[in-house]
């Protein structure tokens, strides 16, 4: 027994010298068992666990700025995670998304007025964003896993959770049963992953030696699988058929949360995956590579080709949301460390336009009951502001000036064209006319809104808006924002 002393010295050495870095997943916890009892105690009108999960989030969001200035050189707990600089920055971003999904959730008064209330709702937003915090910084497959889970298993109660008719809890069942299959899928990758290399820290030098001795074709089977499950939080092709269900059944804030926080947290994961090799001396794959590009070009096709079919506001959002992960996937293929400040530039505008987008959309069918985009008609000359705004977020869709969304899309190109001019791949101009023809293709149904907004000749009653309310104002600021960091986007470049 004495003999496995010295070994559990180490061990508990090895988690004293880890805590430092789990600040900010601390005071979620803290906060999401202070919201489970304020939420059993609550009153009829009780605003309480907000209160708690609004401030808490907060605080963790600024334990995570502040880590950024003393960020870890070596991964840590075991060489499970690597709370470094560009992990701290995602995880402010994390908080941020989940802080504008609390003011949604307090101005919408469907939810408000939802039997189940709001309480634990906010405690499975607590352990998503725990798991998200925890996935930005992962450098095992085992931590990969298990954070991929958490944030699931919270996203399919967040969607099952306020279903109110058969096809919420249609929308629900099929994300449950699809995200249940790609997580098996992963698995089985990973245990191939591990059965070759004996290995899980995929940022080891050792482990990537080790996969390159792997048989090619088991390699790439090995590869998909474990893609199947990033795949499916990033819901690009071909692991994309729940997400226009979902997004149209679910809440609409849960689907504003679902199309940005998740992705945060599975870009950053395989952009760690990818970094990995530049930074060894193992080169990325070759199969890999052009499995990745693949995926980033049918992602932009199917996604802005389809969207041009929709009728209906979030299901052409979830089209959207595919077609812009292609993007995210392009970005980390050009070099991941190097476009860090490009890939946080694209995800911060995303999460501005989608949110933006998503707050004026669900005003929109609370007030007048409006889904589907025909019914926008003539609604620009009753609610010019409203509708100016959104019309403004999608032209920062569509990537045009003077836009946030057209300088995320230019360091994007120009990310790509330096990658093609170091090594002359013909994939990289591909890639790049991919994507310049399908942001062209954008203009096609992102301008519909605009077009039956304003141009429309109709003979309806003018529907006029209610009283302004936080949340119009929240959208009007993102609005702002959009604006801000298209004419001076060295606000966020500098921050990196």
């Amino acid at each position: 027994m004495r003999a496995y002393i010295p070994q559990i010295s180490n061990l508990l050495n090895g988690v004293w010298e880890g805590l430092p870095f789990l600040l900010p997943e601390f005071i979620l916890t803290i906060t999401f068992l202070m919201t489970i009892f304020s939420g059993i105690a609550r009153k009829e009108k009780s605003t309480l666990t907000w209160c708690f999960t609004f401030i808490g989030i907060t605080l963790a969001g600024i334990t995570a700025v502040m880590q950024r200035f003393s960020p870890a050189v070596e991964p840590v707990f075991f060489g499970m995670i690597l709370p470094d600089t560009h992990g701290a920055t995602l995880k402010a971003l994390v908080s941020v998304v989940c802080l504008l999904f609390c003011v949604f959730v307090y101005y919408n008064q469907p939810l408000r007025k939802h039997p189940k209330k709001i309480d634990d709702l906010l405690s499975v937003l607590l352990a998503i964003h725990i798991g998200l915090n925890l996935m930005v910084v992962a450098v095992n497959w085992l931590m990969a896993y298990i954070t991929i889970e958490m944030v699931s298993i919270g996203s399919y109660i967040m969607v099952a959770y306020l279903s109110r008719n058969n096809k919420q809890s249609e929308a629900a069942m099929k994300y449950v049963l699809f995200g249940t299959v790609c997580s098996a899928i992963m698995l089985y990758g990973l245990s191939f992953f591990y059965g070759y290399t004996g290995s899980l820290n995929f940022v080891d030098p050792k482990h990537l030696a080790s996969l390159m001795s792997m048989p090619l074709p088991v390699f790439i089977v090995a590869a998909l699988f474990v893609l199947t499950g990033i795949g499916f939080k990033l819901s690009f092709v071909p692991f994309h058929f729940w997400s226009p269900d979902v997004y149209q059944g679910a809440a609409t804030p849960v689907t504003a949360f679902l199309s940005t926080a998740p992705k945060v947290g599975a870009i950053m994961l395989l952009g760690r995956f990818v970094l990995a090799w530049s930074q060894s001396t193992v080169a990325l794959p070759m199969p890999l590579f052009y499995l990745l590009a693949v995926v980033a070009i049918i992602s932009m096709l199917l996604g802005n080709l389809v969207a041009i079919r929709q009728s209906n506001m979030k299901r052409m959002m979830a089209y959207s949301s595919i077609g812009h992960t292609g993007f995210l996937v392009m970005i980390i293929l050009t070099d991941a460390e190097r476009s860090f400040p490009i890939l946080f530039f694209f995800l911060v505008s995303y999460v501005v336009m989608n949110m933006g987008v998503f707050m004026l959309a669900d005003y929109l069918e609370e007030k007048f009951g409006f889904t589907e985009i025909t019914q926008y008609e003539g609604l620009g000359r009753s609610n010019p502001l409203i509708m100016g705004v959104l019309t403004l977020f999608m032209v920062s869709l569509v990537g045009l000036p003077p836009t946030v969304g057209f300088v995320a899309k230019l360091l994007t190109f120009s990310a790509v064209l330096n990658a093609y001019e170091s090594n002359t791949n013909p994939v990289w101009l591909f890639l790049l006319i991919t994507g310049a023809i399908t942001t062209v293709v954008a203009l096609f149904f992102y301008f519909k809104i605009p077009l039956q907004a304003f141009l429309k000749n109709t003979n309806m009653e003018p529907k006029q808006s209610g009283t302004m309310n936080g949340l119009l104002i929240v959208a009007f600021l993102l609005c702002l924002l959009t604006l801000l960091f298209g004419i001076f986007p060295a606000f966020l470049l500098d921050l990196l």
